[in-house]
């Protein structure tokens, strides 16, 4: 499968952030509620350090959307049947540009499941007008770390505080480099109270302004928990300068790397899931779900099981807690696995004591969406679009 490469026009523009509460250990494992799945297959083997970092390769566009339900429920409960559309709705933005950012989007030549994940796409990467991969890792190519499974965005850890960013478990002492440019507007202890703090729960922390926004709204990413900073407040700089070492300064009982993306304010109402922000290894995509109960309310806590055909590797997550989470405005996901390598997967949820599955295909460079309602099971329903009869999914 042969195509074009194309450019596609970001707009991104400028606004102000938020910000939250700490993370808890990447460490810690929390309490497994009896209604989710405990697979007996071995955790993914540990990932080979990549030294290249980004690089492009040969073009491969990614097929179609395609997926089938397969559940396993008692013959009265219904069977959806149906697909995701081919692509999203195309919609123009309104809202006038300062300037335009181009951007080359390449999907690779490469559909294998591995362990070793290649360099990073070259950011911004976004092949739907929906999808906004504008960040690169926060550490360099030679660290090659998944998120902690049990300490991601919409967690509920340490006295039930949510969690509002995502853990990535890395030694004390890895550099820490910065995910975009912009200007640093934080640099030290105290990054919740804004004034300094030894006692503060991000510990040491780094927060940059991005010279860079999404639809008229600015952008912030934070670093927490560090051993030592290498930037001071005012400062510039450019995708990939050192910040400083990560450690396990401020709230948490092991080391590792909390990182946020906060979206048009700088307070605690605005993170967003990075893992839809950070831009994926070259061959790796996103599966972004919205999981409900039976009445199409969304479900707390809920987990699910991501494995590969016929492999006994496998990845976790759980849907987020109720609190100061945010979904995407397309998306309204309230779950997100990333860094899948490109291929067929089987999706299974343990609701109610009754295991539902359903098969579904990761393309290389995009968001792969599914949505589950109870014992309805999964159904083949598309993102809503954003707009003015836009009506996201009640919680309680």
């Amino acid at each position: 499968m042969n195509t074009k490469m194309k450019y596609l026009p970001i707009l991104l523009w400028g606004a102000t952030l938020v910000f939250t509460t700490a993370c808890g250990s990447a460490e810690t494992t929390p309490h497994v509620p009896p209604t989710q799945i405990s697979p007996t297959a071995s955790p993914e083997p540990a990932a080979t350090p990549v030294t290249q970092y980004p690089i492009k390769v040969n073009p491969k566009p990614a097929s179609l959307l395609q997926e089938k339900n397969r559940q396993e429920t008692d013959p009265s409960d219904p069977q959806p049947e149906g697909s995701l559309p081919d692509s999203p709705p195309q919609s123009a933005d309104k809202n006038p540009a300062p300037e335009a950012l181009q951007f080359e989007a390449v999907a690779p030549d490469t559909d294998r499941v591995s362990a070793w994940r290649p360099p990073l796409y070259p950011v911004p990467l976004a092949l739907t007008p929906f999808d906004h991969f504008y960040f690169a890792k926060p550490f360099s190519a030679n660290e090659n770390p998944w998120p902690v499974e049990d300490y991601r965005y919409g967690g509920s850890y340490f006295e039930d505080i949510v969690h509002t960013g995502m853990d990535i478990k890395i030694p004390v002492g890895t550099p820490v480099i910065a995910a975009g440019a912009g200007k640093v507007v934080w640099a030290g202890f105290g990054l919740l109270s804004g004034k300094h703090d030894p006692e503060d729960p991000y510990g040491i922390a780094v927060m940059i302004r991005h010279d860079f926004g999404y639809k008229g709204q600015r952008l912030y990413t934070v670093y927490a928990h560090l051993d030592r900073v290498d930037v001071e407040q005012g400062q510039y700089v450019e995708t990939g300068d050192f910040l400083g070492l990560s450690g396990k300064t401020g709230k948490t009982s092991g080391p590792h790397l909390h990182f946020e993306v906060r979206l048009d304010v700088n307070g605690f109402f605005t993170t967003r899931n990075p893992e839809l922000w950070l831009v994926p290894p070259q061959g790796y995509g996103v599966l972004a779900g919205l999981v409900m109960n039976t009445g199409g309310r969304t479900v707390k806590g809920q987990r699910i099981i991501v494995r590969p055909v016929g492999s006994e590797q496998f990845w976790r997550a759980n849907s987020y807690h109720y609190g100061y989470i945010y979904p995407d405005d397309y998306y309204q996901e309230n779950l997100v696995v990333s860094d899948l390598p490109a291929g067929k997967y089987e999706i299974s949820i343990n609701y109610l004591s009754r295991i539902y599955r359903r098969e579904i295909e990761i393309y290389p460079g995009f968001v792969s969406y599914f949505s589950f309602r109870g014992r309805s099971g999964f159904t083949s329903e598309a993102p809503p679009l954003p707009g003015g009869n836009f009506d996201p999914p009640q919680t309680p």
